[in-house]
């Protein structure tokens, strides 16, 4: 019988009373926590440690939960669930621009945030693994050799980070995935393009699968893009 690896969270939450009971629940649920109650500590402990999930209050006594949000985002994709009192459209925007994976306004249900790690750990414990082909848009995506073939046969050789982009938004589906965190996951610190580049990138790919691509590559407003199609309904070889 196999152990199940267990999921490994960073929990960022001044409020003394909501962190020990959030930090006593997760355990219950067999998660490994840390504890962190500002930017600083928290910073310092995802320095030292790798971890499955961030579970991140705004407001904290020594900086904003966006900023270190930022920080995180700049060295790895871990998945990070927000939660605020700070519940506006503005809040819920700068969130999902930074990359977040949900967003819970305080104050909340426990069960609900403990349904919401959960799933959100499920949706991002392992890339789907793409091979073979996908048909999409009556067209075949050909993960081997980069590239699609149309309904006349005509194999179509998508550029590198072109390929690379659309991969990572099917593996990242249904997640909504902002410029900002599409730029750091296809281009990288060393390169320094810029939002514009990613639009570039989707519009192409949006001309290369034709028409009614829109709702295929769908365009979330203030936030980034999200690929629409269910790969589990699609047809896959």
């Amino acid at each position: 019988m196999t152990s199940q690896k267990l999921s490994h969270v960073l929990l960022v939450e001044d409020d003394i009373g909501l962190g020990e009971t959030l930090c006593e629940r997760l355990v219950k649920e067999n998660y490994q926590v840390a504890w962190c109650k500002g930017v600083k500590e928290a910073e310092q402990s995802f320095q030292q440690k790798s971890f499955d999930l961030v579970i991140l209050d705004l407001g904290l006594p020594d900086g904003s939960g966006f900023d270190l949000a930022k920080h995180i985002r700049k060295f790895k994709s871990t998945p990070i669930v927000f939660m605020t009192a700070m519940n506006t459209a503005e809040n819920r925007l700068e969130g999902y621009e930074i990359g977040a994976d949900e967003f819970i306004p305080k104050p909340f249900h426990l069960k609900e945030i403990l349904m919401r790690v959960k799933h959100v750990l499920e949706n991002h414990a392992e890339p789907k693994k793409l091979s073979g082909r996908l048909r999409v848009n009556q067209k075949w995506i050909h993960f081997s050799t980069q590239s699609i073939i149309h309904e006349d046969d005509r194999e179509e050789q998508l550029a590198k980070r072109d390929f690379e982009l659309l991969k990572l938004l099917i593996q990242s589906a249904p997640k909504i995935l902002s410029r900002d965190e599409i730029l750091n996951l296809v281009w990288g610190e060393d390169k320094f393009p810029s939002h514009r580049t990613v639009d570039n990138t989707i519009v192409r790919l949006r001309q290369a699968l034709g028409e009614g691509s829109d709702e295929i590559i769908r365009s979330v407003r203030g936030v980034g893009y999200q690929w629409s199609v269910n790969i589990n309904r699609s047809s896959e070889e």
